[in-house]
C-alpha cells in the first residue's frame, strides 16, 4: 500500500512530466479535439474523460487608443473530468510596449464546463447545449478582487459550417455586473483551412461596453494539434481596440502520462 508521502510524489511526478511534455510539443496526441482559439467566446464541447486540451497565444498585440500591450502567453486548459464536464484554467500575460510597466497576469479563472445536451458537436442530432461557471481570479497587480461568472452555450454544425451562441452574465472583479452575447461562424469543418468570425457585445454596467468584430483562419494540422491566426477589432466607449492574435491547440491523454510513469 502506498503512503501518502509516496502518492504526493507519484502526483508530483506526474505534474513535472505533464509540463515537460506540453514544452517539448508531445508525440502522443489525443483524439481529436475542436479548437476554440482565437474567440473571445466557446463552444457547447468538453474534453474527453482524461484528456487534456491545451490552448496558447504565445504572442499577441493589443493596440489601444495609443497603447500597445503585449499579450504574451494567453492560456487555456481544459481537463476532461468525467463524461460531459471539464474543468478548465485561463489566464494570460500583459506586457506594456508604449510606456515603462511590469508584466502582469490578468483574465485568470477557474471554471465548470457541462454538455446539458448533447448534440451535432457530439455526433447526435440537433443543437449541443452546454453551461460554463465559475470564479474570476485577481490580477497579479492586485488592483482586482474576485468575480464569478455564468454562461450559456448552444452550438450547431452543418455541412455548410458550425454556428456557436454565447450569453454570459458575470460579477467582475471590480464588482460590476457584466453581461456577453456573441456568435461564431466556422467554415466547413471538413475543410483543412477554414475562415472563421465572431461579433459580440459586453456590457460592463458602469465602466465601459464594447462591440467587437474577429475574422481569421483555423489550420487544422492533424486531428489534434491546429494553428490559429485572427484580427479583432472593436469600439471600447467608442474607443477603437485593434488586436492580432496567433496561436495552436493542441491535446493529449492524461492516462498515457500516467501510465509513462508506472512504467518508470
Amino acid at each position: 500500500m502506498s503512503t501518502p508521502s509516496q502518492c504526493l510524489q507519484g502526483r508530483l511526478h506526474r505534474f513535472l512530466l505533464s509540463g515537460w511534455v506540453i514544452v517539448l510539443g508531445l508525440t502522443a496526441w489525443s483524439p481529436f479535439a475542436w479548437a476554440y482559439r482565437p474567440f473571445d467566446g466557446t463552444d457547447a464541447a468538453v474534453a474527453a474523460p482524461g484528456e487534456v486540451e491545451v490552448e496558447l497565444q504565445p504572442a499577441g498585440r493589443l493596440h489601444d487608443a495609443g497603447s500597445t500591450t503585449l499579450v504574451a502567453p494567453a492560456f487555456v486548459l481544459n481537463y476532461g473530468l468525467s463524461r460531459d464536464w471539464e474543468a478548465v484554467l485561463e489566464g494570460q500575460g500583459e506586457t506594456p510596449l508604449s510606456s515603462t510597466g511590469p508584466t502582469s497576469l490578468t483574465a485568470a479563472g477557474a471554471f465548470l464546463k457541462h454538455v446539458v445536451v448533447p448534440g451535432s458537436l457530439q455526433d447526435k442530432a440537433g443543437p449541443s447545449v452546454a453551461t460554463e461557471f465559475g470564479v474570476l481570479l485577481p490580477d497579479s497587480t492586485g488592483t482586482s478582487g474576485v468575480g464569478a461568472s455564468l454562461a450559456g452555450i448552444v452550438s450547431q454544425r452543418w455541412d455548410w459550417g458550425t454556428i456557436h451562441f454565447n450569453a454570459e452574465t458575470a460579477l467582475t472583479r471590480d464588482h460590476h455586473g457584466d453581461v456577453f452575447v456573441g456568435a461564431i461562424l466556422e467554415g466547413p469543418s471538413k475543410w483543412t483551412v477554414r475562415p472563421v468570425a465572431e461579433l459580440f457585445y459586453e456590457n460592463e454596467f458602469g465602466k465601459e461596453e464594447t462591440v467587437s468584430g474577429l475574422i481569421g483562419l483555423i489550420w487544422q494540422v492533424r486531428e489534434n494539434l491546429s494553428l490559429d491566426v485572427a484580427f479583432r477589432h472593436g469600439l471600447t466607449n467608442r474607443r477603437s481596440v485593434d488586436e492580432i492574435r496567433a496561436g495552436l491547440t493542441f491535446g493529449f491523454p492524461l492516462r498515457f502520462l500516467e501510465g509513462h510513469a508506472a512504467a518508470h
